[in-house]
Formats: structure tokens, sequence, C-alpha cells
């Protein structure tokens, strides 16, 4: 199964609009892992044994920026905890850069740099931007202007005060042609101006109305004191990646490695100056270190045998293995991605199919989605009827899809020739329109096929087999349904091109239920509309919800998006694949809600303790 795509800012602006990336991880290449120098106390790299740490230094270190030196910071592996309270997350992956900036498309930066760096928001259990290092925030009538004031009483980890200049400084660093990060989110960052009205105000100004903008602000801050003067380009190498400074509940203690080659574990230490903070709540842990594993199985080996003390998943196939552990609880919540079952429109003006919508109703009527998907899927996910997660504020509740219906689909499908040319879909046509009788020829060729066309999906066992029931369950209307494997490059590849008929596609989601970019008709041949779904209601619906800031005119808008999205069968929802988190059953105090990626799990931090 895919991997997550968890970052996504959805921020689009086209004609003027930029799309920024989902699925960084795909667009991204792995850099080399630096090179670490440190005194090896280990032989073997590949053991699940986890050396523990030596007691950790509180001062935080400083990078050398003189001499490009931030090995300094680079301890050797130990064998005795930080102190009672020290709390073990395994990860899977390499860290390279502690950087909020670059660690996108990196899970296990992205989880580390959640907890040493603070965005101006977060997204709180409700799916919903809250105010961190911003105290409060007003948007103007028009979507375009958007006024942050900053709290007054934040320091940086080095003890000096954070203030609109780290704001204008990261903004900057952003936008910047040779910034060194994600091209798309750099794009989005150069259609937005960014100013400061006072040491505690800054004013961003867009150049379309974007309501999911605040989603883009919960990106780290950088300190503009550690780091001014550096060119952009040079930020990809610079020694403050392995010697951090931030403003969130921990900082960096050490760095340590096993081999001198690759960094082996991340250790961090709650940080005074955020604790000291007004209105934060006491944390119990007061030790965190990420130790990082080359292998899912050899992280769940350590969990298992209690080395560590939590770990996520990163797809759905790992879940099974965290939910059935001695002395572990496991966690869980519905992760941010949608699986879609989508049909490609844009088909020759003579060989109208998918894009007819009598014929995309004959095939959800006569299919059964919860069997193939409980049978391939079990425990793994829950079923979907909404492009829109279930979690969020603008999930229409009670939403769902017509049950089977194998006569009304074989009356659509047979008299699809009558309707092969139809004009555009009409706001006001249902599933009910009636059909006309004619005495024109039916489509079938000499065998009694109708149709025939292909399901692409990526190599994965359980799709494979979900595409596999439908092909078989859809024999009933006379249809040839074939289903194609592929691997995962070539099947991005495919749906970049449009080259597929009919497909099974995992949709990263975010906070925001903006998902103008999978199904506007401006997101086709280029964009993320790889059906190129061209439903005129449907884009202005999305349209129109993005650009107003105010929620309670967005709810009604995505509702009728989503009652549309059921009743012209734009595409068929699967399933929201289950997030799990587990955790060894002497921690409490964890709770999972609204999951916007990975680092969600920690929300809730300050409330663990280790019993």
């Amino acid at each position: 199964m895919r991997q997550y795509r968890w970052q996504i800012l959805a921020l689009l602006v086209a004609g003027g609009i930029f799309a920024v990336a989902i699925g960084f991880r795909l667009l991204r290449q792995p850099d080399p892992v630096p090179e670490v120098t440190a005194t090896s106390s280990a032989t073997n790299a590949e053991t699940t044994s986890l050396p523990e740490a030596t007691p950790l230094p509180v001062d935080t270190p400083q990078p050398d920026a003189s001499t490009g030196n931030s090995n300094q910071v680079i301890q050797p592996m130990t064998n005795v905890r930080a102190s009672e309270n020290t709390f073990v997350e395994a990860l899977v992956g390499h860290v390279q850069r502690l950087n909020p900036l670059l660690a996108i498309g990196n899970s296990a930066e992205e989880d580390i740099t959640s907890l040493i760096f603070e965005g101006l928001v977060k997204i709180n259990d409700f799916g919903e931007p809250s105010p961190v290092l911003a105290k409060d925030w007003t948007v103007s009538g028009t979507g375009l202007d958007y006024v942050f004031e900053l709290r007054d009483d934040v320091l940086w980890q080095d003890g000096l005060p954070f203030t609109a200049d780290d704001v204008i400084f990261t903004a900057s660093l952003l936008a910047s042609e040779q910034f060194p990060g994600v091209p798309q989110l750099s794009a989005f960052w150069r259609t937005v101006e960014t100013e400061k009205l006072n040491d505690y105000l800054v004013r961003f100004r867009l150049t379309q109305p974007l309501a999911s903008f605040t989603d883009a602000l919960t990106i780290g801050i950088l300190p503009k004191h550690v780091l001014d003067g550096i060119q952009p380009a040079d930020l990809l190498n610079h020694p403050f990646n392995l010697a951090p400074i931030g403003t969130g509940p921990y900082q960096l203690a050490n760095l340590r490695s096993e081999n001198g080659e690759q960094i082996d574990a991340v250790d961090l230490v709650a940080a005074p100056n955020y604790m000291a903070r007004n209105g934060v709540p006491i944390y119990h842990i007061t030790h965190f270190r990420f130790a990082l594993f080359d292998s899912f199985d050899a992280a769940q080996s350590a969990l298992a045998s209690g080395l560590v003390d939590g770990l996520a998943d990163q797809n759905m196939s790992e879940r099974a293995q965290l939910t059935n552990l001695p002395e572990v609880e496991a966690y869980t919540a519905i992760a941010p991605e949608v699986g879609m079952l989508i049909f490609n429109w844009d088909e020759p003006d003579d060989a109208r199919f998918f894009s007819e919508q009598r014929v995309r109703w004959a095939l959800q009527l006569s299919l059964n989605r919860e069997s193939a998907i409980n049978m391939a899927l079990s425990n793994q996910v829950i079923i979907a009827n909404s492009p829109i997660l279930p979690t969020s504020w603008a999930y229409l509740q009670g939403i769902a899809w017509s049950g089977m219906d194998i006569g009304r689909a074989q009356s659509y499908i047979q008299n699809i020739s009558l309707v092969r040319e139809p004009g555009p879909v009409s706001e006001g046509e249902s599933e009910n329109t009636e059909e006309t009788s004619s005495s024109e020829g039916e489509s079938e060729n000499d065998s009694g096929t109708i149709y025939s066309f292909t399901i692409l999906v990526p190599q994965d066992d359980a799709l494979v087999a979900i595409a596999t029931s439908y092909a078989g369950q859809w024999q009933v209307l006379n249809l040839n349904v074939t289903v194609e494997a592929v691997e995962e490059t070539v099947f991005q590849q495919r749906l970049d091109a449009g080259d597929f008929d009919a497909a099974i596609v995992e949709y990263p989601l975010s906070a925001d239920p903006d998902t103008y970019a999978y199904w506007h008709i401006g997101q086709a041949p280029d964009g993320l509309n790889y059906g190129a779904v061209a439903d005129d209601r449907i884009s202005e619906l999305l349209e129109r919800a993005r650009r107003d800031p105010m929620g309670p005119n967005r709810l009604p808008l995505y509702q009728s998006f989503q009652r549309l999205f059921v009743e012209r069968a734009i595409a068929i929802p699967l399933y929201y694949p289950l997030f799990t988190y587990a955790v060894r059953d002497n921690i409490s105090g964890v709770q999972l809600s609204f999951i916007s990626q990975p680092s969600d799990r920690f929300r809730t931090l300050a409330d663990w303790q280790i019993n």
C-alpha cells in the first residue's frame, strides 16, 4: 500500500493560482545521508536492540556557522535512559535535517521537528486552525488580507524573543527562487505578500481569496537571529539543520550514532522557555528520544520487546502488526486520505461512456462496494461515502449511496445508445430522470458485450482484489472489465497522463475540506483532476467554497457539493484508511482525535505519563 502523503496545503491558484504539491514524497528524491562523525559504541547496526541514552544536557547546542561544522552535537549511543520520564518513539527512516521548511516528505523529520518548532497556527481536535505563535487573526471582507497578531511572551530556545521579524524572514526563505525545498511550496509563497506592521503584527496579502490559507501557516517558523544573512540556497547544508533552535515544547539535546555513518537516535529534552510560557500545561515527560529504524519490522520488534514505547503505522498494511501486541495499547483514528474509484471522462466524442451520467449510475447501482473492501482491507479502513473526511466540520452527516439495484442499473446501461451525446448536466437533473424509448440499435457488439474497459491499480494485493471483485460484479451489465496492476511510479505516470479507463486512487486530504484540486474542471489535464471530471455545478461550488473565508458560509456549499457528488456519481468513494498508533500500556494520557498529519498524535503529549 502506498505511504500517506500527509502534507497538503491544498493551495491552488490558477490563472494566478499554483498547485501546491501533494504527495511530496513522490516528488522529492532523498538526499544523501550526511556523514556523521562519532565514536561507534556498537558493531551491529542491523540489530533491533536499542541502546538507551545517557543523561541529556539542558543547554541547546549552537550551530557553528563560521566553520560549517555541526558534528559537535553528535554523541555515541549509550546504554542508560536519561531519566524515568524518558519516552522512546520508534521511527522508520533516516534523519538528514531538523528543519521544518525542508522536512516535508520525510516523515521522520516531520515528526521530530513538530516538537521543536511551532507554526503560527495548528490544527485542533476538530480539524480547525487554532492559534499557537499567533494570538489571533482577522480576515478582510475580500478574503485577500490576513492580519495576524503574534504572542509577545514567546522566547526562542536560546532565550531571545520571537517577533514578526522571524515570520517575515521565514516567509522570505520560502518565497525565494533559490529555496532548496519543495518547489511547489516556494511557488505558492511567491504569490503571498508578507508585511510587518509592527513587532507583533503581520499581514499576509493573497493574489486570490483562499479559505484554506491558514493551513499554510502550520509550517514551523525559523529564528532570524540565527540564520540572518544566509543565502536561501545555502539552507540545505547549513549547520542549523543539525543544531536547530525553535520555540516548541522540546529542544534538541543530542544526536546519536552507532557507526558514525548515520543518525540512529535524536534526543530531546523539555524546553524551559516553552514551559515558562503563560498558559502552557506541565509536561510530565521531560525527555523524548526518537529511535530510527531501517524497516517497520525492526521497529515493530523493538516495540513488542519493550525497547521502545511508541510506534505509528505508515500505511494500512502495517496496522495489523500493531493491533494485537501484548502489553501494547493501539489507538486508532481516521487518516487524512480517501480511496476512490475514478473514471476517465476525457473520451473521444464518438465513444462517450464514463462522462455519461447514466453509465456512472449503472456502475454504482450494480456494485457492492463494502463486501470487497471488507474482505481485502478488514479492520484497516472504514467505508467512505463522501470525498470529504468524516471528521471534517464540513462533512455532510447522513450522506449515503444508493443500495444495489441491478434492474435499474441494467436499464441505464442498455439505453446508453439513446444518450450518446448528452448536453451539460443540469443542476436539477437527478437519478430519477426518465429514459425515453427509441428504435435505435443497441450499443452491444455481436458477443453481447456493451463496453470493455480496464481498472488501473498500483501493485498492491488488497487493491487488486478490490478491483477484481468489481470487474466481476460488472459482468451483470454485459461489461468486459479487466484489471491492470502496475508499479507505483508507472501508476502515477499513467494518472498524470490520463492514460487509464478507471483507476483506484488514494487521495490525500487536509484539515481544510477544500478538494478543488481533485474535482474542479480547471485542474485537468495538467492538475490532479486525473479523470478530467467536467461538471460545471461541482466546479462552481468548489470555487465558491474556497474563496469564502467564513466557515458558516462555506458549510452549505460543501454540503451541496457532497450531495451532487453522490447524486451524479462523479466518482465512487471506497474507504478511509485508519491511522494506528501503538503505545506500551504503561503510558497513560494518549488520545487521538482529528489527524491531519502523523505528528498530530503528539497533540495531547502534555497529558502523557509513564506509569
